[in-house]
């Protein structure tokens, strides 16, 4: 039988385990960062693209700190920082490494939007773009996502006429299966009348042997005893 000392042992560690979870537990539902679905954009060269970025966090945010930076194989730059007082004030930014950068959010009505719009796009403004917000009132807990940005000449056009192709092959072969199963119930159908006449058809027809033949039960007509 385990001692009281395995005991003891096994609530510290249940008890650890408890507090560990509740230390983590608001971390999980804290702070959160989006720069959409796409991992991937593409602009053409000479015009504009907005980043996206928008934030979550369920405790709310005082004096919370974002920014924007960019990043190469070979280059590393702080592009735009900022502060939003509160959940009622707008971000003001603070710090703009170029003048093709304007904030274009609004964290009024919990839309909580620092998303950046970059003009006269560049072919060297292909990189990663990194939104960063952190929240003092979470513990100075910070949280950040990156989008990939290709500037291009133009904009391939996509091809659907493979995808057209199969579509319209996947369709067709469902509606060929929806076909077959209402022909076959059909015939089933037929079947089942045509058997059902048949015995029809035999009933009557026994009945009308029996009146022939003078069976009991039939309607012949009798014939008058023999007089001895």
């Amino acid at each position: 039988m385990p001692g009281a000392g395995d005991r003891g042992a096994a609530r510290a560690r249940w008890l650890g385990s408890g507090l560990l979870g509740l230390f983590l537990l608001p971390a999980s539902l804290s702070l959160e960062v989006s720069v959409g679905k796409a991992t991937t954009i593409y602009a053409v060269n000479g015009t504009e693209i907005l980043l996206p970025c928008t934030f979550s966090s369920c405790f709310g945010f005082q004096d919370l700190h974002f920014w924007w930076s960019y990043n190469t194989s070979d280059t590393f730059r702080t592009l735009i920082d900022g502060t939003v007082k509160n959940e009622k004030s707008d971000p003001k930014v603070k710090f703009k490494d170029d003048d093709r950068i304007t904030l274009e959010g609004s964290t009024k009505e919990k839309m909580n939007n620092i998303s950046i719009l970059l003009r006269n796009l560049e072919f060297s403004d292909t990189g990663k773009y990194t939104c960063h917000v952190q929240n003092p009132k979470e513990n100075n807990f910070r949280h950040q996502a990156t989008i990939f940005l290709q500037v291009v000449d133009k904009l391939e056009e996509v091809d659907n006429t493979v995808t057209l192709i199969i579509l319209g092959v996947v369709g067709g072969v469902i509606g060929l299966l929806i076909f077959i199963l209402l022909v076959k119930k059909f015939i089933a159908f037929i079947i089942k009348k045509t058997q059902e006449k048949k015995k029809e058809c035999l009933v009557s027809s026994s009945g009308n042997d029996n009146t022939e033949n003078g069976l009991p039960g039939s309607k012949a007509e009798e014939k008058p005893p023999t007089k001895v």
